[in-house]
C-alpha cells in the first residue's frame, strides 16, 4: 500500500481538485489508447462559440459527454473525445462590434482585414478562458487532436462541400426575400429569427382610384398594413379571383397615398376572401409571399429601405429617417391629409434577429442558397436503414422528421466579415463567375465574393472534417468515423443536428453518428429560463468554488432524464456536497482500517464470507449490472440513484457498521478477510463513479492500496455471476427490518439504544427464526437486546410494544413507558395504511390487462409483494386483539 497520509474529516474538493487535472493530462489518460485490437468509440464535442464564457448549459453538455466517454475508456474501448470551437460568424462579429462600439468606432472604421485582426484576438482571449473552464470542469479531451471551424483543415472541407455542391446544382445564387438584420447588415437562415410579441397596429388607408371610379359609393379602397413605412414600395394591389365583391375592380388603377404612383389592381389565388377585407397591397420587395405574386405577374420590386433599414430614395422626403421614426412620420401625414381611415392597436408576432434582438426585415436581396429537398429527401430515407441516427429520447426523432419534410432552401451567404470567403469570384472586366477551391490563376483580373457563409455551413461538417476529410485517407477518418454519439440541446436539432446528418450522408455516403443524446435547458429553481434580463444566470465557476466540481456534475447527472429540463437548486448542491463528504468519510475510515493490506484487494474464500459479506457483495453485484444498463441507455439519473443508494444506505449505513465487531473483536484472519472485502468494495463503488465523479474518485483510489497510476485507466466494474446471493439478499432484508423495526419502537417509546430491552421476536416459520438465530451477533450489536427469545411460539406480554415484519413479528415489554391505548390505536392507523396496501395490490393483480401484458417479472414481484402485504395485516389484526384482551 501507499504511504498512508492522514485525511481530513471533511471533504474539501479545492485541496482534491488541485494539480489533478494537469496530472491527468501530462501523463497522457485523455489520449486514445492506440489498440487497435479494441473497439473504437468516438465521440465530437458541440465546439462552443468563442463569443464569451461557459455557461451551466454548457456544463451539463460537457458533463454527459465525459461520463459517456471516461465509461467507455474504462470498458477497454479505444475512446477519442475530439474538442474544438466555433468561429461563430454573426455571434462572435456582434460581439466585436459591440465592444468597438464602446470605443467610438466601427468595422468600417478599421476596415475588413484589421477588424478581423480584432476578431482573432477576441477569439484567443475566449478560447483560454474556455480552456480553463474546461479543465475545471474536468473534461478528459484530447486537446492535441483540437479544432477550430476557421482552421486550415476546415476550411478546405467547407471549400470542397461548397464548390461540390455548386457543381451539382445544389447550391445557386440568386435574389430573393430573405429576413434581414439590420443591425449586424446581414442575411439570416429562416431558425436564425425568434418571433416574439410587439405590440403594433392595423392602420387602415385610403387608396383613391385614379380615374373617378366609385365602389360602394367612395371613391377610394380601404387597404389595412401592420407597416405603412414600406407602402412606397407597393406594386399592385391584389383580390381573390373568386370573390364576387371585387370582380368589377380587377385591372383599376389606383394611387399609393402621399406618393404619386399608380398601381393596378390585381386577381390571385393568394388572397383569402374571408380574411380582413378580401384586398391586400402587394409589395414584392419587402414580403416574401408579395415576392411570389410580383413574381407570377411582373411586378417591379421597390426597394424602399437601405441595408440599416433607414428609408432609402424611393421612399422621398423620408429617405434618411430609420424604418421607425419614417412609421411615425408617414402615419402623421397619413392623418393630416385625410388617408387615414382609423387605427387598430394589436399585439402580433414580429420576427426578431437571434443574435442581436433587432427586429428583422423582409428583404430583396442577392444570396447564396442550398437546394434543400433532394438533401432532405436523403436523410428522411436514410432514418429507415441500418445506418440511421438514434435520437434518445426517440420523440425527438419526429422532430426531425418534421422539419426535414417541410424544410425550405437554405440561405447560406452572410454579409459578414468573419467566416469562411465564399469560393466564388467575379472578373472584373465581363463579369462572369468562377466557384472553385482555389482563386483563379489571374487572380488580378477577378474579385473575391465578399460575403462568408453561414457559421452553420461549417459546423455542419464537424463529425468529419475535424477527423481529417476530405483526405479520406486520413488515419483518424478510418478509424473514428462515423462518430459513436453526440450529445447536444435538443434546442438545436434544427440548426446542428439535421445540418450535420444531410452534409454527411451527401459527403461520407454515412451517417455522422450512430446515436444523438438530446438534453435539455437549465432552468432557475422558479422554472424561468436563465437571461440576463432576468438576472438569474448562474456560472458554474462561482458553483464549482463554493461545491467542488464533483458536486457540480452529480447534480447535473442525478437531476436529469434525457430529453427533459432541469431546474437549479442549491439545496440540491447541498445535498450533492453532502453525499460526496459521505463517500469521502466512508472511504476515510476503510483506508485507515487497511493496515496489513499492502496490494490490491483481492476476496478471500468464498467460505470465508459470512451473511452480511454474501449480501454487500451479492448488492455490489446488482448495482454493477444496473449501472452499466443504464450508462448504455444513457440514462444517468437512474444510474445515478442506483449508486447512490447503495453506498449510502447499503455500504455505508449497513456493512461499514456490520464489518466493525470483526475489525474490533475477531480473529487476525478475520480481521484481513473483512479488510480485503471491505477495500474490494470501495474499489468497485470509486470506479462505477469515477465517470460521474472523477476528482474525488481518483484521490480516494490513489489513497487505497491498488493497482494502476490512475483510476480513470483501469477496469469499470462488471458483473460476476458468482456474486450473486438472493438468499442472502433476502436474509439480510429480513435482518435489517427487524433491526429498523426496533429503533422504531425504541424511538417511540423513547428508550435509547444502549439500554438493554427484552426482545420477543415470534417468527412464522423456523427457517426465518433460524437466520435470525445464526446472526444473534448483528441483533446483538444494533439492537442491544437483555435477552432475546426467538420461537414460532412466543407467550407475548400484555403490555408491549411490537414492530411487524414480513413473516415475524417483535415485542418489546416496556410496561413503564407503553401507553395502551395509544399503543392501540397506533396498531388501528397501522392496520389501515396495511389494509390499504392489500387492497391496492389486490386491485392491481385483478386488473387482467396488467397481468396479461406487464413483464412475468414485474408480475411476480407484484404478488410478493400482495403476500407480504397480507401477512403484515394478519399479524396486525391479531396483535390488535391482543391488545384488546390485556
Amino acid at each position: 500500500m501507499a504511504d498512508k497520509k492522514e485525511m481530513p474529516t471533511k471533504f474539501d474538493p479545492a485541496a482534491v481538485e488541485s494539480g489533478r487535472y494537469q496530472w491527468w493530462d501530462e501523463n497522457g489518460f485523455f489520449k486514445p489508447s492506440g489498440d487497435k485490437k479494441a473497439h473504437p468509440y468516438s465521440i465530437v464535442i458541440p465546439p462552443p462559440n468563442v463569443t464569451g464564457k461557459l455557461h451551466l448549459g454548457h456544463a451539463w453538455d460537457t458533463t454527459l459527454q465525459d461520463i459517456i466517454i471516461r465509461h467507455k475508456r474504462m470498458q477497454g474501448y479505444d475512446v477519442l473525445w475530439l474538442p474544438g470551437m466555433d468561429h461563430a460568424g454573426i455571434a462572435t462579429q456582434a460581439k466585436v462590434e459591440a465592444r468597438l462600439r464602446k470605443d467610438g468606432i466601427s468595422r468600417y472604421d478599421l476596415g475588413r482585414e484589421k477588424f478581423v485582426q480584432q476578431v482573432w484576438d477576441w477569439k484567443d482571449e475566449y478560447a483560454d478562458i474556455i480552456h480553463k473552464q474546461w479543465a475545471k470542469m474536468g473534461i478528459s479531451v484530447d486537446y492535441d487532436r483540437e479544432r477550430f471551424t476557421l482552421d486550415e483543415g476546415l476550411n478546405k472541407a467547407v471549400r470542397k462541400v461548397f464548390v461540390d455542391l455548386y457543381n451539382k446544382g445544389l447550391i445557386y445564387r440568386g435574389t430573393y426575400i430573405i429576413n434581414w438584420d439590420p443591425q449586424a447588415r446581414t442575411a439570416l437562415s429562416d431558425i436564425e429569427v425568434i418571433h416574439k410579441d410587439d405590440k403594433g397596429a392595423f392602420y387602415h388607408v385610403k387608396y383613391p382610384f385614379t380615374d373617378g371610379t366609385k365602389f360602394n359609393g367612395k371613391d377610394y379602397i380601404e387597404i389595412a398594413t401592420t407597416r405603412p413605412e414600406t407602402m412606397f414600395g407597393d406594386e399592385a394591389v391584389a383580390v381573390n379571383p373568386n370573390d364576387e365583391r371585387y370582380k368589377e375592380l380587377v385591372g383599376k388603377h389606383i394611387r399609393v397615398p402621399l406618393v404619386d404612383r399608380e398601381i393596378e389592381i390585381i386577381a390571385d389565388d393568394y388572397v383569402t376572401p374571408d380574411f380582413g377585407t378580401g384586398m391586400v397591397k402587394i409589395t414584392p420587395a419587402h414580403d416574401p409571399n408579395d415576392f411570389k405574386v410580383g413574381k407570377r405577374h411582373h411586378l417591379p420590386e421597390l426597394n424602399t429601405m437601405n441595408e440599416d433599414a433607414t428609408m432609402n430614395e424611393n421612399a422621398g422626403k423620408y429617405q434618411g429617417l430609420d424604418r421607425f421614426e419614417a412609421r411615425k412620420a408617414i402615419v402623421k401625414d397619413l392623418q393630416d391629409e385625410g388617408y387615414m381611415l382609423k387605427i387598430d392597436p394589436i399585439v402580433h408576432s414580429v420576427g426578431h434577429s437571434e443574435r442581436t434582438g433587432v427586429q428583422v426585415e423582409a428583404r430583396l436581396s442577392t444570396q447564396w442558397f442550398v437546394k434543400m429537398k433532394p438533401l432532405a429527401e436523403a436523410a428522411l430515407k436514410n432514418q429507415q436503414t441500418d445506418d440511421r441516427v438514434n435520437f434518445i429520447p426517440g420523440r425527438f426523432e419526429h422532430t426531425f422528421t418534421q422539419w426535414m419534410e417541410n424544410i425550405h432552401d437554405w440561405v447560406i451567404s452572410r454579409q459578414l466579415w468573419w467566416g469562411h470567403r465564399i469560393p466564388a469570384w467575379y472578373n472584373k472586366q465581363t463579369g462572369e463567375m468562377y466557384v472553385g477551391m482555389e482563386a483563379p490563376k489571374d487572380a488580378e483580373n477577378w474579385e473575391q465574393d465578399k460575403d462568408v457563409l453561414d457559421t452553420w455551413f461549417s459546423s455542419a461538417l464537424w463529425p468529419f472534417s475535424t477527423m481529417g476529410w476530405p483526405d479520406t485517407d486520413a488515419a483518424d477518418y478510418k478509424r473514428y468515423f462515423p462518430t459513436s454519439t453526440l450529445v447536444t440541446g435538443y434546442d438545436i436539432i434544427f440548426f446542428w443536428v439535421s445540418r450535420m446528418i444531410f452534409q454527411s450522408l451527401e459527403f461520407t455516403g454515412k451517417a455522422p453518428f450512430r446515436n444523438v443524446l438530446l438534453h435539455g435547458l437549465i432552468r432557475d429553481e422558479q422554472g424561468r429560463k436563465m437571461s440576463k434580463s432576468l438576472g438569474n444566470g448562474i456560472d458554474p465557476m462561482d458553483v464549482i468554488a463554493k461545491y467542488g466540481v464533483d458536486a457540480l456534475r452529480w447534480f447535473l447527472v442525478t437531476g436529469s432524464t434525457p430529453g427533459q429540463d432541469i431546474r437549479f437548486s442549491y439545496k440540491k448542491m447541498d445535498a450533492a456536497w453532502n453525499f460526496i463528504n459521505k463517500i469521502w468519510n466512508a472511504s476515510r475510515y476503510v483506508i485507515m482500517n487497511l493496515d496489513g493490506v499492502d496490494q490490491a484487494p483481492v476476496l478471500p474464500n468464498k467460505d470465508k464470507w459470512d451473511l452480511a459479506d454474501r449480501w454487500i457483495l451479492a448488492k455490489l453485484n446488482a448495482t454493477v449490472n444496473q449501472v452499466n444498463s443504464q450508462f448504455d441507455k444513457f440514462e444517468f439519473g437512474e444510474a445515478g440513484r442506483a449508486l447512490y443508494n447503495f453506498i449510502w444506505n447499503d455500504f455505508c449505513d449497513w456493512y461499514i457498521e456490520m464489518t466493525k465487531e470483526k475489525l474490533t473483536n475477531g480473529t487476525d484472519e478475520e480481521k484481513l478477510d473483512t479488510k480485503n472485502i471491505l477495500a474490494y468494495v470501495l474499489d468497485q463503488i470509486l470506479k462505477l463513479i469515477h465517470p460521474i465523479m472523477p476528482f474525488v474518485t481518483e484521490e480516494l483510489w490513489q489513497a487505497m492500496p491498488h493497482e494502476g497510476q490512475s483510476i480513470m485507466i483501469s477496469n469499470y466494474p462488471v458483473v460476476h455471476n458468482e456474486l450473486g446471493d438472493d438468499a442472502a439478499v433476502e436474509q439480510m432484508g429480513d435482518l435489517i427490518d427487524l433491526i429498523k423495526a426496533v429503533r422504531s419502537i425504541r424511538n417511540d417509546a423513547g428508550a435509547p439504544l444502549s439500554k438493554p430491552v427484552n426482545m420477543l421476536i415470534k417468527v412464522d416459520t423456523e427457517k426465518l427464526g433460524n437466520i435470525f438465530k445464526d446472526n444473534q451477533d448483528y441483533i446483538q450489536r444494533f439492537c442491544h437486546p437483555a435477552e432475546l427469545t426467538i420461537s414460532t411460539e412466543v407467550d407475548v406480554p400484555k403490555l408491549a410494544m411490537s414492530g411487524i415484519l414480513a413473516g415475524a413479528t417483535v415485542y418489546i415489554p416496556m410496561a413503564e413507558l407503553v401507553d395502551l391505548d395509544e399503543e392501540k390505536a397506533k396498531m388501528q392507523n397501522e392496520i389501515a395504511k396495511l389494509q390499504k396496501e392489500v387492497d391496492r395490490s389486490t386491485k392491481k393483480l385483478g386488473n387482467e390487462k396488467f397481468v396479461k401484458n406487464a413483464p412475468e417479472k414485474v408480475v411476480e414481484e407484484e404478488r410478493k409483494k400482495a403476500d407480504e402485504w397480507q401477512q403484515k395485516l394478519s399479524a396486525a389484526k391479531e396483535r390488535l386483539e391482543s391488545l384488546k384482551n390485556a
